[in-house]
């Protein structure tokens, strides 16, 4: 599971299985895959580096020293409790 927060700054944790799609609108739109859809604060960009280290974390994708996702690492926050 990945953290993210509403809109309300409340927290909540998401299935990165079951993210079908991310969009920007200008808020950030989850789209599951049952259809519902959440908005949170977070950036696109982040949530995706969070399901990669979620991925990576899990062995779904090998660890690397280079990061698929292009973009400058400071504004993602690698706290290990954004996952469970």
């Amino acid at each position: 599971m990945i953290k993210v927060t509403k809109l309300n700054g409340e927290l909540f944790y998401v299935n990165p299985y079951e993210i079908e799609f991310i969009e920007e609108t200008p808020d950030t739109v989850i789209s599951l895959k049952s259809g519902k859809k959440m908005l949170v604060s977070e950036k696109a960009q982040i949530v995706i580096r969070r399901m990669i280290e979620f991925y990576r974390l899990t062995n779904v994708i090998p660890k690397t020293s280079g990061d698929a996702v292009s973009g400058d690492s400071s504004d993602y926050d690698d706290d290990a409790s954004d996952y469970s």
